[in-house]
């Protein structure tokens, strides 16, 4: 799938796990209170606070946590 260079840029970190690993989700749900999601296969990778003061805000933290999860698991390794 393509994507913006510039998302790439900015989140990295989501961009080679939607690539390579899994799948996000962005917004409310009505059975789980975190605004941003991150799943692969195996369950669920990380999700993050109920609301955030902005939308690159809880795009940072999504990067921020899926970056610590495949360090945590060693996923990545370049």
């Amino acid at each position: 799938m393509p994507k913006s260079k510039d998302f790439a840029a900015l989140y990295p970190n989501i961009s080679r796990f939607v690539d390579e690993n899994g799948w996000i989700e962005i917004g409310q749900h009505e059975m789980i209170s975190a605004f941003v999601r991150a799943y692969d296969l195996g369950g669920t990778v990380y999700e993050g606070e109920d609301s955030y003061p902005s939308l690159e805000d809880a795009l940072q933290d999504l990067d921020a946590g899926i970056r610590a999860y495949i360090e945590e698991h060693g996923i990545w390794r370049d």
